[in-house]
């Protein structure tokens, strides 16, 4: 099994290549187009902010490269918002992948604070995400999210729902952080894996 992750100006791609090692998966960090067509599976991490990361990816003629994959791709975090079609963040147009846009959590109560920081159960869940992992704890660290669409698989509650994992055709989509969400993020990335 060939495993690329995606290198590009956002963070965490060791933390995934840590997470795939515990599970029993070795995974290259990449930015090389032939590595990445090749992949049997690539990952579309990170930790950032969405205009500069938008900005590395067309400078690097990566998001051509991203609408041409046909193995299955799973974006995280960042790479879920990515996907969409565009984010409030930095006033981006993003990849297209999802019919979706990224909007901003806009807290009227000061008991809930932005970033979403933390822990927090998946409801609604299907598809990828196991049944038996509905109302399991995940980690979160964003200040954006995409409102339900017809491509969510699970939901959160944060001020209201939003998506927590989407997936339309060979893409894939996880706005918590499974590298950091202990066994249940580990459930999450090898029933990904092994699609």
């Amino acid at each position: 099994m060939n495993i690329a992750i995606l290198k590009y100006n956002a963070g965490n791609n060791f933390s995934v290549q840590c997470a795939l090692k515990r599970i029993g998966y070795e995974a290259v960090v990449t930015d090389n187009p032939d590595i990445i067509l090749n992949a049997d599976r690539v990952i579309f991490p990170g930790v950032g902010e969405a205009k500069s990361a938008m900005n590395y990816l067309i400078e690097n003629k990566l998001d051509v490269l991203i609408k041409r994959l046909t193995q299955p791709v799973l974006g995280i975090c960042i790479g879920q918002q990515l996907l969409c079609n565009h984010s409030e963040e930095g006033d981006t147009d993003c990849l297209g992948i999802f019919d979706s846009n990224v909007l901003k959590f806009n807290p009227k109560d000061s008991n809930f604070k932005i970033p979403h920081m933390g822990w927090n159960t998946l409801q609604n869940v299907s598809d990828f995400i196991p049944e038996d992992i509905e109302n399991k704890y995940v980690y979160y660290v964003h200040s954006y999210y995409v409102p339900v669409n017809c491509n969510t698989v699970a939901t959160t509650n944060y001020l209201h729902q939003f998506s927590a994992a989407m997936h339309k055709d060979n893409f894939y989509s996880t706005q918590f952080h499974p590298e950091k969400s202990g066994d249940i993020g580990e459930i999450i990335l090898k029933r990904f894996i092994e699609l």
